[in-house]
């Protein structure tokens, strides 16, 4: 497996990133190919469950760069919590994604969309991108977009179709991040701005690995829809004060320990939803990734029925009361709110999110303002302290 599901990987790679992160920028939209993607931090798989926290990643760089030296890269990471803070704003984004899912079903077996998903279609980088996604659950940033603009424009193929390939096959699939990101490629979430994938731009960045001249639309016109998406309010409450014996609930998304202020904590469960409808490759990733958190906490995987297997590690571990890191729009949100739960677990809030999701009200500008504020208010931990082990 490419990316070892482990904290201690995550560690691992995270150092040997820090002294790269000032040349991120230079380096970043360079796709070198399968394997040689040295130019950005291949941080995501555990960023995205969490094995390491925005915060800690943020930490580390700043313990050897500058702000302004590891700009791009510090921005790079804050996209993700504003991903996350607009679709938590606009949760009816992420529903009424999900249900056009069901209306294009038929679509999976005409021959246009067979063709993409398997690399047939004729232009090389796209069918190249294709199987590197399905062989190896991983692609490039820059190879994404180039492989939703032209899914879309060129192959004219649903968005809604493309990101559920993306989130069913990639490693690190987010679903605010992966459902905004092929909104914002299709001219959805900034309306009118759209991003069009060009055959010069693709063989530079490639060094020349490809160039599909005459192949792409490039005069393509942005999506549109008629739906509009209301700004709903953010509810960030007071992180909880459990008393008596408090469990800590897991799912893949959030795999870091509850902050110290909540207390002590009693036992440690997990629980891998069966909606995570995955690939076998992403799939070894998440239990590894649960696996891991499970034996440095000594907790226990809850298997089969998640409300009876739940009632038992209740039960077992005589819990008064449960913690969770707070459930975000998608998947995993989905899935408890469709369950019948002994105990209502209660949601705490890391420092980072509730800092920067409300600068998510519109475009990434307000909080990428905030983020000098945030950076000069961090301490830098000794890099012995950081990562001891390795």
């Amino acid at each position: 497996m490419p990316f070892p599901p482990t904290r201690a990987a995550a560690l691992e790679q995270l150092e040997n990133f820090v002294p790269l992160a000032a040349k991120y920028a230079s380096t970043r939209n360079f796709d070198l190919g399968t394997g040689h993607h040295t130019g950005v931090s291949q941080l995501s798989p555990y960023l995205r469950t969490r094995l390491i926290t925005e915060e800690e990643a943020t930490r580390a760089v700043l313990g050897k760069h500058s702000p302004r030296a590891a700009e791009k890269f510090l921005q790079e990471i804050a996209w993700r919590t504003y991903w996350k803070g607009w679709l938590e704003m606009r949760p009816a984004v992420w529903s009424h994604y999900t249900s056009t899912l069901a209306d294009l079903e038929k679509q999976r077996k005409l021959p246009d969309y067979q063709n993409a998903i398997t690399g047939n279609t004729g232009i090389a980088c796209f069918d190249h991108w294709a199987n590197e996604l399905t062989s190896t659950c991983y692609l490039h940033n820059h190879a994404r977009m180039w492989f939703a603009s032209i899914w879309i424009f060129t192959l004219k193929l649903p968005w809604q179709l493309g990101a559920d390939f993306f989130l069913t096959h990639l490693i690190d699939a987010d679903p605010a991040s992966n459902t905004l990101s092929w909104r914002w490629v299709a001219g959805l979430h900034t309306r009118g701005k759209h991003y069009l994938s060009r055959a010069s731009n693709i063989e530079k960045f490639t060094h020349g690995r490809f160039n599909p001249s005459g192949q792409l639309n490039e005069s393509a016109t942005p999506l549109t829809e008629q739906t509009d998406f209301e700004k709903q309010p953010l509810h960030l409450p007071q992180n909880p004060k459990p008393s008596g014996r408090t469990g800590h609930l897991i799912f893949p998304e959030d795999l870091s320990p509850p902050p110290e202020s909540i207390g002590n904590i009693t036992a440690t469960a997990a629980f891998i939803p069966p909606s995570l409808n995955t690939t076998p490759l992403v799939e070894n990733f998440l239990s590894g990734a649960v696996h891991d958190t499970l034996h440095h906490t000594h907790g226990t995987l809850l298997t089969g029925t998640f409300e009876s297997a739940l009632n038992d590690w209740i039960s077992a571990e005589k819990l008064d009361s449960i913690i969770i890191s707070k459930p975000t729009v998608g998947i995993a949100r989905d899935f408890l709110e469709s369950e019948n739960l002994p105990i209502q677990p209660q949601p705490f809030i890391r420092d980072w999110d509730r800092e920067l999701w409300p600068k998510a009200t519109a475009g990434f500008f307000k909080l990428k303002k905030a983020l000098p504020k945030i950076h000069s208010s961090l301490t830098y931990p000794r890099h012995e302290d950081l990562f001891p082990h390795i």
